[in-house]
């Protein structure tokens, strides 16, 4: 299916990256809109007036909103290099893994980086729990479906490039080899591959936007 394609995204939303990593996997060509978040654009918020957030998808003039939605819609209207399975158990269980990551896993981590205290170290635990949950599932895997990359890899790619970048600016320590070594390895491999390692956010752009984004968190909380 042709049609004109657009991404609205923001630099370094692991969000946004999830998106273009699809549409790169299928080999579909795109327009790339990057937004202000500080001032959002008339048709950022004409497209999704219900979130007002990116990522958009505008597909032929329709847009598609919400990361997880906009990656089902990316696989079933194009149908080369699929990234879910045809069998409707393994489907479920990609869909299950993806809001895992998305619900549990990213949550706590997030949390673990933009708080402080009791609530950091709470967060840490459940961050710890959520990642020995996703090694078990990975071990002898290359990848969660098996020798390829699918939906649950595109969704938990944050681990391999924003993760460190989370625990730099937090001073915590979530991910090592030691503790995680499927997820390690996975996280090398799903690295390696072109349409990933040629798409990823420069390291500095995170650091800084990472470190200012806490800095007004924390500074939010403690001034409540």
């Amino acid at each position: 299916m042709g049609g004109e394609v657009k991404v609205f995204g923001a630099i370094p939303s692991p969000y946004c990256y999830r998106i273009e990593w699809a549409l790169k996997h299928k080999g579909i060509t795109y327009e790339y809109v990057e937004e202000d978040l500080r001032n959002k654009s008339p048709l950022l918020l004409e497209c999704n007036p219900v979130y007002k957030k990116v990522p958009v998808l505008l597909h032929d003039g329709n847009p598609v909103t919400e990361s997880l939605v906009i990656l089902e819609y990316i696989d079933e209207t194009w149908k080369e290099n699929p990234i879910l399975p045809e069998d409707p158990y393994k489907r479920a269980m990609a869909r299950f893994w993806a809001k895992f990551v998305d619900e549990k896993c990213f949550f706590s981590i997030l949390t673990a980086f933009l708080s402080q205290g009791k609530e950091q170290e709470q967060a840490i635990e459940s961050s710890l729990e959520a990642l020995k949950t996703l090694e078990a599932e990975l071990e002898g895997k290359k990848f969660f479906g098996g020798e390829t990359i699918g939906l649950v890899d595109i969704v938990a790619g944050w681990i391999s490039h924003w993760l460190p970048a989370y625990e730099e600016v937090a001073g915590i320590k979530l991910f090592d080899a030691y503790r995680f070594p499927s997820l390690d390895a996975w996280a090398k491999n799903f690295s390696e591959v072109p349409v990933i390692k040629e798409n990823l956010p420069p390291r500095e752009k995170m650091i800084t936007v990472y470190h200012d984004k806490r800095k007004n968190m924390v500074s939010s909380a403690t001034t409540k």
